[in-house]
């Protein structure tokens, strides 16, 4: 069980959020930081409504998250593959017959799609006031700003797409999918595509001046599945602790670490790469997933740790508030380095299986050193020269003596276990590579062969 953050460290966390609100000059803001899905720390400060001082602001207010929703349509697809009812290198026209795009749907969802930003129309001077009843139609007169998987180029219109095949694939609307696939299965009660009160004002303060001014709700119909959800600190928490253990009876663990692998890099320094739905940011050399949302009146950041299970939630209501992204990762960060992760105490095993008798220990392949485990039943690898603390990689068996590295280093590759007329074992190879018990060079003949 976790401890409770030092007094110290809530103070640091105060004093950032404080820092935020007022660069940001942002009517409220709510953040908070929390760990495997339990809040260790959040804050609320300002005013949710300037207009009426009694709606109420902390963890249960909602706020528009903006581009925050793509994390849910990209989920949403993934669990359309899982079904069996696409594949990611599907081209959309498969799917979507009236789309004239040779785009995938991998394409759409890493943002390498070459797709135009936004979709045809001026959507920013008609602040979402489109003919958009058919994305497919405004796709298909878009421009390619780029060669598909040229580069990665954001685009809201390539999630509209999206959101119509989730529509198309399902017989129903986005929104009733988004409640029945993911809403209602996770208890996300406050995530909606209208605003719920309690919930904080849109709000713009122009420059020169520090009064804020109402702005309107812009993400509706058919650009929900691209930002049009609204949320809170306590959902997008349990949202994120889905992520970082997902129950496999909504979305199998393997497609969630599917979406967190990076597709295209998104900054020339390498910082900063883009999966499926989520971006990767590098902070301290470590990896932080998830997203910003930026519309008129809603400003987002959210994103987690894996290895600590740490997420961090910023949301705040003024249209130019400020480094979202930034100001998410530096408390998440904050709290990881002052509090890191209790270690999980060490079990004991209870199985030794019979035929890994005589693979356990150290092996030599290309001359360096490596040690083959068991722990909790299950074969493991750890190179020579692995941190302590390094996860090990992990097997699992598929027949006699045919193994699969299924976590860690040559993931897929098969461990074939070679064994003399008497049973013992003389030799291993791992994805061809040979594993002898004496150092030797690619030259070199194994002695211990029969």
């Amino acid at each position: 069980m976790d401890h409770p953050l030092s007094p110290s460290t809530r103070r640091s966390l105060q004093v950032a959020a404080l820092a935020a609100q007022r660069a940001s000059r942002t009517p409220a803001l709510v953040a908070g930081v929390a760990r495997a899905g339990t809040l260790l720390w959040d804050t609320a400060i300002g005013s949710a409504d300037l207009s009426d001082p009694t709606v109420p602001l902390g963890a249960d207010t909602q706020f528009l998250i903006a581009s925050n929703t793509k994390t849910f349509t990209a989920a949403m697809v993934m669990q359309l593959r899982d079904e069996g009812r696409l594949r990611l290198e599907d081209p959309i026209d498969l799917h979507l017959p009236d789309c004239a795009r040779p785009l995938t749907v991998r394409d759409l969802l890493a943002h390498a799609s070459g797709l135009q930003r936004e979709p045809v129309g001026d959507m920013w001077d008609t602040l979402g006031r489109l003919n958009l009843e058919d994305p497919v139609a405004n796709v298909n007169v878009a421009e390619a700003v780029l060669a598909p998987r040229r580069l990665w180029h954001y685009s809201n219109l390539a999630y509209m797409l999206l959101g119509s095949l989730i529509a198309r694939l399902d017989g129903r609307s986005w929104s009733d999918s988004l409640t029945e696939r993911l809403l209602d299965p996770l208890g996300l009660r406050r995530t909606t595509t209208t605003l719920v009160p309690p919930h904080a004002g849109l709000y713009y303060v122009p420059a020169f001046t520090d009064v804020p001014v109402p702005e309107p709700l812009v993400f509706t119909g058919p650009t929900l599945p691209a930002g049009g959800l609204a949320s809170t600190l306590a959902d997008l928490v349990a949202w994120h602790a889905f992520l970082l253990s997902p129950d496999a009876a909504v979305l199998s663990p393997d497609s969630v670490e599917e979406m967190l692998a990076p597709q295209l890099p998104v900054d020339p320094g390498g910082q900063v790469a883009y999966g499926l739905g989520v971006f990767l940011h590098r902070r301290d050399g470590e990896t932080w997933f998830g997203h910003t949302g930026a519309a008129p009146g809603g400003i987002s950041g959210v994103f987690s740790h894996a290895g600590s299970k740490t997420t961090s939630v910023l949301l705040t209501n003024q249209s130019a508030a400020r480094d979202p992204a930034g100001t998410a990762l530096d408390l998440g960060v904050r709290v990881l380095a002052e509090h890191p992760p209790l270690p999980e105490p060490w079990q004991p095993g209870t199985e030794r299986p019979a035929e890994l008798a005589g693979v356990l220990g150290l092996w030599f392949s290309e001359g360096s050193p490596g040690v083959f485990s068991v722990a909790q039943g299950q074969l493991e690898f750890r190179p020579g020269e692995a941190h302590p603390g390094e996860e090990p990689t992990r097997f699992a068996r598929e027949g006699e003596d045919v193994y699969r590295s299924v976590r860690g280093l040559e993931r897929g590759e098969r461990l074939l276990i070679h064994r003399r007329p008497d049973g013992s074992v003389w030799q291993l190879n791992w994805a061809t590579y040979r594993f002898t018990r004496e150092p030797l060079g690619f030259a070199e003949p194994n002695p211990d062969a029969p």
